[in-house]
This record gives structure tokens, sequence and C-alpha cells, in this order.
């Protein structure tokens, strides 16, 4: 079948047999073992990385449910793996791939920026017990070690949405098992397991789920990694709490209609940019020079639906995003309302000052808005910018970042990008 026949139907093929239109929920924190042989070898197949066999206990909540396996199905067809995990959220679905790799005494990583800010943190704290090496996409094969366990990699990357050549990294790395962040593509648009990645990582709360309301992550790839990551999952109590496994196997039926739409508006948009005397630079690959290997056409089939731009400074990024009326000033992406923020004090506020995105730099998630209501809002707040008098929203509230600090700390803060 093809992949919007898939998107629609994977995981529901055995609800006629049901009597059920939509899936049933399961969901039940425990269950009956029958006897006790039964149940411990249930237990055992269930808390080191198995997957249930027909007659067999579920046990416990923690170890497997049925609505979380539908949705891993669901995913897993259209990715083209051979399974998935999912977790309740991108940053649980990726630690638990770190740990497996640590497990196996292969705590080395080495990663491409840029990269989401929660991944590029997790990565530089060392807090899962591994240890990275930052390269370009280039320098992937001379930074390979004897103990490194995965190449880490973003592509379309957040938030300036550079394009890797996945076909030409897995080629560097070797027998290194390479990871790729899918959330931009999604696999409507990218399909990285078919250029020989081995794991696709998804903050399910962004395009998957689709409509900002559901936490959760997913991991797809073989058999044997699935089952390593699974079994960190069981160990550490990550799994994807079965009501929103529900929700986002549902949005999976809408993914490929939404995806293309959204990006065909973001192309309206990004090209609308371009024109902007207060926008010096946007980033999307629908624009020249944007993709220079040609990745989209090829390794992709679409640019996409998020795009970033630049302005002069700070202080007028600042003042654009708190003017949007229309846009939500929030975190967060791939949902159907268009969403816009400043990632250097945002999500990319942990990244290391030389990596950090431009303090002049937007990240913008275009909705299912009309484009033209997305561009007059994007007009006005130019418009606001302009008129205001030094950094927007000075002595109140509004001048101040998520967490607190003033708006002169956070410029001193964002100088260093």
């Amino acid at each position: 079948m093809s992949f919007d026949t898939d998107a629609v139907h994977a995981a529901r093929e055995d609800l006629t047999a049901l009597g059920a239109h939509v899936p049933p929920i399961d969901l039940s924190t425990t269950y009956p073992v029958g006897n006790v042989e039964t149940g411990g070898a249930s237990y055992e197949n269930l808390a080191t990385g198995g997957t249930p066999a027909a007659g067999d206990s579920l046990v416990y909540q923690r170890l497997w449910n049925p609505t979380v396996g539908r949705l891993e199905e669901a995913l897993a067809r259209l990715e083209g793996a051979e399974q998935a995990v999912a977790f309740g959220s991108g940053m649980a679905a990726l630690s638990a791939t770190l740990l497996a790799a640590v497990a196996a005494g292969k705590p080395h990583v080495v990663a491409v920026r840029p990269l989401y800010g929660g991944t590029d943190h997790i990565l530089a704290t060392g807090l899962l017990g591994t240890r990275v090496t930052w390269v370009e996409a280039d320098g992937v094969a001379a930074a390979i070690e004897p103990d490194t366990g995965l190449v880490v990699v973003e592509t379309p990357a957040n938030p300036t949405l550079d394009l890797v050549d996945l076909t030409a990294l897995v080629r560097q790395a070797g027998d290194v098992p390479v990871v790729v962040d899918n959330t931009f593509a999604t696999p409507v648009l990218q399909r990285p397991l078919e250029l020989g990645v081995t794991i696709v990582l998804h903050s399910a709360t962004k395009f998957l789920g689709g409509h900002g309301d559901i936490m959760a992550g997913l991991v797809a790839t073989n058999a044997e990694w699935a089952g390593r990551i699974r079994s960190i999952r069981a160990l550490t109590g990550g799994l994807l709490h079965p009501m929103a496994a529900y929700q986002v196997h549902r949005g999976l039926q809408t993914l490929p209609v939404r995806v293309r739409a959204q990006q065909d508006n973001a192309q309206v948009v990004a090209h609308w940019l371009t024109k902007q005397d207060a926008v010096s630079q946007v980033f999307h690959p629908s624009i020249e020079g944007c993709d220079p290997q040609g990745l989209v056409g090829t390794q992709m089939s679409g640019a996409g639906s998020v795009l970033a731009f630049a302005v002069e400074s700070y202080a007028v990024a600042a003042a654009v995003a708190q003017s949007c009326r229309l846009i939500t000033h929030a975190v967060s992406l791939g949902g159907v309302d268009s969403l816009i923020q400043h990632p250097a004090s945002l999500t990319h506020r942990p990244v290391a000052p030389e990596a950090r995105p431009a303090a002049s730099v937007l990240r913008l998630s275009v909705g299912l808005e009309d484009p033209a209501d997305i561009v007059a809002d994007l007009r006005q707040a130019f418009a606001a910018a302009t008129a205001q008098d030094g950094p927007a929203g000075q002595g109140s509230q509004a001048g101040q970042d998520s967490h607190g600090a003033s708006s002169r700390h956070l410029r001193e803060l964002v100088d260093h990008s």
C-alpha cells in the first residue's frame, strides 16, 4: 500500500475482527499472570526488552502496553523499520538510546551541530556517561574512536534547517550506528533508514501528534537495537502513557496531509520574507543557497514547514516575536497553528556560545492558517518592531526571558553567540 494509505490504516487491520472502528485504549496498570512460572517467564521477557507472544501476560504497564504497541507498529511501518519504541518525550527516547550505547561499553558520541538545544545540552554535560566530539558533517570519519557508540545528527537541523547528506554520513560512520533526528522532516518527507541509518528519532510531540496537546518520543530501528532500548525503557519507566499513544496514533492518520499543506504555506512565507528589508537572511531549503547539495528532491521529497530568519539585532528579533498576534510566541513546532520563538534565549539557551544560534535569528513553525494571514501578521509585527524605541519590553515583564532574567542580562548572554 502507499504511504498515505499506511498512515491511515497501519496497526488497525484487526479492528473489524474486534468489532471496533477505532483502536481500543488499554489503561490497565497490571495484568493477571496466570501461574507463577509462566508469569515469571513473561516478566523476564518484557523486562529484558522482548515483546509479548500470544497468550503471554503483559504483567505491568511499565513493561508493555497494547495501545502503545499499536502506535509503535504503525510508526515502524511508516519509517520502514523492523520495530519502534515509544517514550514519554523525545528527550526520554534520546536518553534511552544514549544509555543503550553506554551500557554496551561504547560511550563516545560523534555529534554534528547544529542540533536541538536539549540534545546538544545532554551530550555536552555528559550526564548519561557519554563523551562527545563535535564535528562538521565532513569530519565524522576522522572523529571515530574505538569506543564510539553512535553518530548523532539532525537533518533538517534545528533551528537553521541545515541539511546533511545522510548517504555520505553513513559511509563515513562505517560500522558505527548513525542516529538521525527526523522530527522536522517526518517520514512523509524523509526516511533515513532507507539510506543506511540505524536509528531514527522523533519528538512525536511535534508533527506526529500534530496538535500541541501530547508529549511523546519515538525511536524506529532494527529489532536488535529496539530490544536494547526497550529494556532501558522498562528499567527506567519511560513508557508513553496509553492515552497519549492513542492520540499520536490518531495523529498519524492526517500526518501526510498536514505536513504537505504546512510545507506549501511555509514556502509562501519563506519567499515573502526574502523580499522584506527587515530580514537579512532566510533559512529554508526552498530558498536559493539553503540546499547546496541538492538534497531536496533526492534525500528529501520536500523542504518542510519550519523556517528561520535573521533580522537586524536581538532587539528587533525580540520585538517581532512579542508583536505577533495570530502567530503564537511559544516554543515547540509541527502543530496545526503557527509558532514563533527566539532560539538563542529559549530552546538553544543551554548551547555553548560558539554554537548557539545568532541573537538575531527567529524560528517560525508554519501551521495550517491561510498563508496570507500569516504574512499579514508578520508584516504588522515588523512594523511594530520598527516603531519601538530601544530593546523590546524593557522595564516590564515582557522584557524578561523564561528564566526571569532581565533584558539587559539576556542581551549579555546572546551577545556571545
